[in-house]
């Protein structure tokens, strides 16, 4: 099967702006002197943007290519499935996860455990399109007919899941299609 992400990760930058570092700042609590988790970042995107705003960074994703992208940008690429990462229990004081969760394998599984391994105190932070917008289930059937093998979920459903893991969170949303799903532990 085609992989997708490989094949955009020398435009990827480029095509995606950037994120919203005002509100990622104010919802991951930063800055931090602890570990940042970003699953599914892929290029290192979002914390070359956060630069200085934790001491260590480690990028997870499960294309290569993208991750030879992100060595680039002073972060710690690991090569995982995010529903299966490479770290000790309660390692990270924050997490992150930016516009990728739909492109996890199983997202029940996923935040499982990204919560596994955030600390005690600590926060995990999630940022998906909204599927309640008309706008957004149009990406979504765009992604279905590209052969992406993504899974869109409405924020609603996100938090439902981080519930059944025992952990509370709440929503934000704004005018852009974006929704935050916020969780601490």
């Amino acid at each position: 099967m085609l992989d997708h992400f490989d094949f955009m990760a020398p435009l990827y930058d480029r095509m995606i702006g950037p994120p919203d570092t005002e509100r990622l700042q104010k919802l991951l609590k930063l800055p931090t002197s602890g570990w940042l988790l970003d699953g599914g970042g892929g290029t290192g995107r979002v914390w070359s943007h956060l630069n200085g705003l934790a001491c260590n960074i480690v990028v997870s994703d499960l294309s290569y290519r993208m991750l030879k992208k992100a060595r680039e940008k002073q972060v710690r690429p690991v090569q995982a499935h995010v529903e299966r990462l490479p770290f000790a229990d309660e390692m990270f004081d924050r997490v992150l996860v930016v516009d990728a969760l739909h492109h996890f394998c199983d997202q029940r599984e996923a935040i499982k455990d990204l919560l596994r391994v955030l600390k005690p105190g600590g926060r995990l932070v999630i940022e998906e399109p909204d599927l309640n917008h008309f706008g957004i289930k149009l990406v979504a059937l765009a992604e279905k007919m590209l052969l992406m093998r993504s899974h869109f979920y409405p924020p609603q459903k996100i938090r439902e899941m981080i519930s059944a893991c025992g952990y509370s969170a709440k929503i934000e949303n704004d005018d852009h299609y974006t929704a935050w799903v916020v969780a601490d532990k």
